[in-house]
């Protein structure tokens, strides 16, 4: 492909209207590519992406953010709310959980688990079977006739 003076003329002025690199290649029958280095080459001033701008909008709009649960202090615990430490009391931020306290203990559902130890767990020990040296200790004497 030759860039005629034509060519070259047509790309400064459709450039300038700010049509997009795929349009103007479209218009002069060239990839876009062949549009983006003719244009670095001819030192026309760079735009803003078209991408860019589409974009925008959505960027424009501020996330909207959840309010930060209060933390709880001592203060704000009562008998309804767990009062799970976290973090390291000498510490800046330190506080309770809060949630809502199962009935009658002081730690939430979550936090009970960790607590209590259930009867099912693995952590109940066997009962030991004697050892050899215990049985004959504790096996009452043979009486002889």
């Amino acid at each position: 492909m030759v860039w005629t003076d034509e060519r070259i003329e047509e790309l400064k002025v459709l450039w300038a209207e700010g049509l997009t690199t795929g349009e103007i290649g479209k218009r002069l029958g060239v990839s876009k590519n062949a549009v983006v280095g003719k244009a670095h080459r001819l030192g026309l001033k760079g735009r803003p992406s078209p991408i860019k701008k589409a974009k925008q909008p959505r960027q424009a709009a501020a996330p909207v953010k959840e309010p930060e649960p209060k933390m709880k202090t001592l203060v704000d615990l009562s008998a309804n709310t767990c009062r799970w430490p976290i973090g390291d009391p000498r510490e800046p931020g330190f506080h309770f959980c809060g949630a809502p306290a199962i009935p009658g203990k002081p730690y939430c559902a979550t936090h009970a688990a960790v607590a209590y130890v259930g009867a099912g767990s693995n952590n109940k020990q066997q009962p030991q079977q004697p050892r050899d040296d215990d049985a004959a200790e504790s096996a009452p004497a043979a009486v002889k006739p």
